[in-house]
């Protein structure tokens, strides 16, 4: 079962309700304060040990941090591709691991330069680059002076810059546009139904990501099951990222919501529960009929996630999105 959005987002004649504020408050920069820390601390032990042992909680903590505020894809992670380059996944065409490989085997000075690192591909930097530095077999055991190590120490660097761009940037800018929606002057929301507009987009564009990328790549077909491309699956986090994300996305629906969402947190409290019960790290058990079925059941809940925001969520913001769920590989 695959979900998609099927139509554009459109306003209708209903009231907002003042979710705005709330989601700025409990939901985006706690989360964004979240993310600077972990980031924040990964550089720091990346300071002190940038081997791939002892960067490695760090890394994991910096990963589920992220996974609060990944789905907040406007303002702030969408200026400049900050949130391509902190995460750089689905990687289709293999980009990260061809990337990584010829930073090292080119032993480019770059990672002795902040504002020129800035500057490299987005697949050579970020959480999806530092994986293959930490978790690849091709670079185990690198040694604390070797480039390598250099690598990964300026890739942790790059993201705690960025992570801490995206909360200044919330704080001192974009907390402010959502928050004066409609006002004069406001050229990026021209009304408050604007800025819940791009709010829902973002819960039901989250979602999405969950069903179609993150369980519905390693999925494939029922005949040619792809874990191999599951999302941080050499990290060994690939159901954690769903957990968390579907969590992350639960905050934001409870907090655009001025009112009970019952369905809606029902659907998100049957999903969970699911995942939870997997036991399947990095969903290698799509590779077989049992282990697909749980994982397709899995995103049949997502799904319903979905619509019990559209039936209870968007109505009352004003706002529609269309949903359909397919069968197909």
């Amino acid at each position: 079962m695959r979900l998609f959005l099927a139509a554009t987002l459109y306003l209708a004649a209903a009231p907002a309700i003042a979710g705005i504020a709330e989601v700025i408050d409990s939901h985006a920069l706690p989360g964004t304060a979240a993310f600077t820390e972990a980031a924040g601390a990964l550089d720091r032990a990346a300071s002190r040990d940038c081997t791939a042992e002892s960067l490695r909680p760090a890394y994991h903590d910096a990963f589920d941090a992220w996974l609060g505020i990944a789905h907040l894809s406007l303002g702030p992670l969408e200026e400049q591709g900050r949130g391509l380059a902190i995460g750089f996944w689905p990687d289709a065409r293999g980009l990260v691991g061809r990337t990584v490989a010829g930073l090292v085997a080119d032993q480019d000075p770059v990672v002795a330069d902040p504002k020129g690192f800035a500057e490299v591909s987005v697949a050579g930097r970020g959480l999806f680059a530092l994986e293959r530095l930490l978790f690849d077999a091709a670079y185990a055991g690198y040694g604390a002076d070797s480039y390598t190590c250099r690598l990964a120490r300026a890739i942790a660097a790059d993201l705690a810059r960025m992570a801490h761009e995206v909360d200044a940037a919330w704080r001192t800018e974009f907390a402010e546009t959502l928050q004066s929606a409609g006002a004069e002057g406001n050229s990026r929301f021209l009304s408050a139904r604007e800025a819940d507009q791009a709010l829902y987009t973002a819960l039901a564009s989250g979602l999405a990501f969950v069903a179609q990328q993150r369980l519905g790549r390693p999925m494939g077909s029922f005949d040619a099951p792809k874990p191999q491309v599951a999302e941080a699956r050499r990290a060994g986090r690939s159901l954690r990222n769903v957990i968390l994300s579907l969590e992350a996305l639960r905050g934001l629906a409870r907090a655009l919501s001025d009112q009970p969402i019952p369905e809606t947190d029902a659907a998100f409290a049957q999903a969970l529960e699911t995942a939870e019960a997997l036991d399947d790290p990095v969903l290698a058990g799509v590779a077989n009929p049992t282990g697909r079925i749980r994982v397709e059941a899995l995103q049949t809940q997502v799904a319903a996630i979905a619509r019990a925001a559209a039936a209870e969520i968007a109505p009352a913001l004003g706002v529609s999105v269309g949903f359909n769920s397919a069968d197909g590989d």
